[in-house]
């Protein structure tokens, strides 16, 4: 069974931790799912945001995204991935471990 690492972010802080997280994790065959939600969703906005495209699967909560006036397309995010707190809840039951930031 391989390994996975849930991140849930709900803090516009931190994006080169969360980035470093990710690239240890590729590096050791970690799978990474982070979900980003409440202000955390304003990091889809800062331009290192790329860097975490093909190095985690990533979702982000959609009202949480809509509350700030933001607007698809973001990159690594496709178009069902803007989504409920539900799928945060299916990250939890997922993953090995948990982060939240």
């Amino acid at each position: 069974m391989a390994k996975k690492l849930g991140i849930f972010v709900s803090s516009d802080q931190h994006l080169d931790k969360i980035i470093n997280i990710c690239k240890a994790a590729k590096k050791k065959d970690i799978e990474v799912s982070i979900f980003f939600t409440h202000v955390g969703t304003l990091l889809t906005q800062d331009p290192r945001f790329k860097e975490l495209d093909g190095l985690a699967q990533m979702s982000l909560c959609n009202v949480g995204f809509e509350s700030h006036g933001l607007k698809p397309p973001v990159p690594g995010i496709d178009e069902k991935d803007y989504a409920t707190q539900a799928r945060h809840g299916v990250l939890i039951e997922e993953c090995d471990r948990y982060l939240s930031m």
